[in-house]
């Protein structure tokens, strides 16, 4: 019963435990291998992956917030083929159970390339397509906040893939449920959510924006709320798994996005602050079950009270 307490299932394939790295906070895993067994984590979605090379944003790109912090990275990560070629490889040596590709692109058709070529590894267990980045052939409108767009892309990718592919939804769109809805319509398997939600801050003593590009993400615990409340409309409004991601930091947290509706969890900001934060959060996850009157992980899916707790 250990074991299959904490386990969970993502588009049809069970993991150990619902807690996984998000993409862009752990690299591409093997790093934090010298710190801790990574095995312990249900999965790993790695480092957002593009066709070509990117070196990001130029710096200063990391700013402060209050219970959080805001990115402006830029995707910077070294191509699809090195990707495959080198990265891959070497975080199979530490970590022996499948992983989440994270695909990025600037049309449909990168997309697509990138996302087919990641599905022909065989460590690569899901494609998580991230629909926040800059719409290049569209007037700079994000493919993730107009359904028609989320929709096309998710054609594009299922036509190429054997694999679940999970659509990675910005919070920044008008209505996200209606987008995740166009994105179930066109074949996919799963939603992740949310990403960061757009921010910056202003340096008082330059009377500059912080970041260099002026506008940035915000992650942290300051979006917990957030995402939580959109985790929650959108597990009600798809029949296709959800997978919450914004703020987590504690065993609580992970049990509440559950309880939203969430089928598993991703960790981001929390990592940079501990690179222990995921292990802990895993290894706290059955003391705070027993707190709660929780058996299973499995039986906490979706069971939020619509009532808003009144007798």
């Amino acid at each position: 019963m250990g074991a299959e307490r904490l386990a969970a299932e993502l588009c049809g394939r069970r993991i150990d435990n619902p807690v996984i790295p998000a993409s862009g906070t752990f690299g591409f895993g093997y790093e934090f291998a010298e710190i801790y067994d990574i095995n312990i984590l249900g999965s790993i979605s790695i480092k957002g992956t593009t066709r070509e090379p990117r070196y990001g944003n130029p710096t200063p790109r990391i700013a402060e917030a209050p219970e959080g912090m805001i990115n402006s990275v830029g995707l910077q990560n070294p191509g699809v083929e090195a990707v495959i070629r080198e990265e891959l490889p070497r975080l199979g040596k530490v970590f022996q159970k499948p992983v989440i590709a994270n695909v990025s692109g600037f049309s449909v058709e990168e997309y697509a390339d990138v996302a087919s070529r990641l599905d022909g590894e065989d460590q690569v267990g899901w494609i998580e397509v991230n629909i926040s980045c800059p719409n290049v052939h569209g007037g700079g409108m994000s493919f993730g906040t107009e359904p028609a767009a989320a929709e096309a892309v998710t054609r594009a990718v299922r036509r190429v893939c054997r694999k679940p592919i999970i659509l990675k939804l910005s919070p920044n769109a008008g209505n996200i449920t209606e987008i995740a809805k166009a994105c179930e319509g066109a074949g996919a398997d799963g939603v992740s959510l949310i990403n960061t939600i757009t921010a910056m801050r202003i340096d008082l003593k330059t009377r500059k924006p912080v970041l260099r590009n002026v506008i940035g993400g915000l992650s942290g615990p300051a979006v917990f709320p957030v995402a939580l409340r959109m985790v929650y409309q959108t597990a009600r409004a798809v029949s296709i798994p959800v997978v919450g991601i914004g703020g987590i930091r504690s065993p609580e947290d992970v049990l509440e996005m559950m309880m939203a509706g969430a089928s598993a969890v991703q960790v981001g900001a929390a990592n940079l602050v501990d690179p222990l934060a995921c292990k802990k959060i895993i290894e706290g996850l059955p003391a705070a079950m027993d707190r709660y009157g929780i058996r299973t992980l499995s039986e906490l899916r979706g069971q939020a009270r619509e009532d808003g707790g009144r007798e």
